[in-house]
């Protein structure tokens, strides 16, 4: 289920297509990064999260780690990549990424979405360094990328990167329909979009989720949702022409 219209290195590692009767490819959910796990505990502190919170983990670490240019010392620089997340309500494995990359300490994870904390349950860009936006409706975050693109564009900034992460369930939003078809139609070569896709879609769509954005001019590469190489390759499989989706895919609830 690999669709990659754009080449650059080796293929990565194909998603198999989603079959709601198999078992989990990754039962009780692969190890978190080493860097990260320990302050994802520490965020946890006991608590119970939910599956989709550990699904966005290994995107946000090879985003963080390998891909986007910017650093706790360049969060106000107007040359930095930017990155969105759309899918706000799983911001604590986002916190632990912050904090393992230096942009927020490691004692604000102590009393996250506590009274007085500046981490609350959906990223906030006013109290958390290196948030882009705020978000928590869901639906909006890829509009906000395709306007930052766009404006990043119009400064004549062309070296920064967009990234914007989102559920599939997102895409069920008609906003994001617009966003997909307005990013094809312009040629929005500087933006990537990755869809965490855990099969919670109501409506689905097509061919999967990639087909989505094709139809609409985007190059797309599904691959593996915890897969740290794969995740890489297809994350700079973009040909800076036409915006670029990774459908990463993980086990059904995730």
């Amino acid at each position: 289920m690999t669709t990659t219209t754009a080449s650059a290195g080796p293929a990565p590692t194909a998603a198999p297509p989603r079959d709601p009767t198999a078992a989990p490819r990754h039962p009780g959910a692969p190890p978190l990064p080493k860097p990260v796990a320990p302050l994802y505990e520490r965020v946890r502190a006991g608590r119970e999260f939910s599956a989709n919170v550990r699904s966005t983990v290994d995107v946000l670490w090879v985003l963080y780690d390998r891909i986007l240019r910017v650093t706790p010392e360049s969060v106000d620089d107007p040359g930095r990549d930017r990155f969105l997340l759309s899918k706000g309500h799983a911001v604590a494995g986002y916190y632990a990424v912050l904090a393992a990359k230096g942009f927020v300490p490691a004692d604000w994870l102590d009393d996250q979405g506590g009274p007085a904390s500046r981490l609350g349950e959906h990223p906030d860009r006013v109290l958390v360094p290196g948030v882009e936006i705020g978000s928590g409706s869901l639906g909006h975050g890829l509009g906000l990328g395709v306007g930052t693109a766009l404006g990043l564009r119009a400064q004549g900034l062309l070296m920064p990167r967009v990234h914007v992460l989102l559920g599939d369930a997102e895409l069920d939003e008609g906003s994001n329909h617009e966003a997909i078809a307005y990013a094809g139609a312009t040629g929005l070569g500087s933006l990537t979009a990755i869809v965490v896709d855990n099969g919670s879609a109501t409506h689905g769509w097509a061919g999967g989720a990639a087909a989505r954005f094709t139809v609409n001019g985007w190059t797309a590469t599904t691959v593996d949702g915890h897969d740290h190489d794969a995740l890489h390759t297809a994350l700079t499989g973009h040909d800076n022409h036409r915006p670029h989706v990774v459908v990463a895919v993980v086990d059904q609830g995730e």
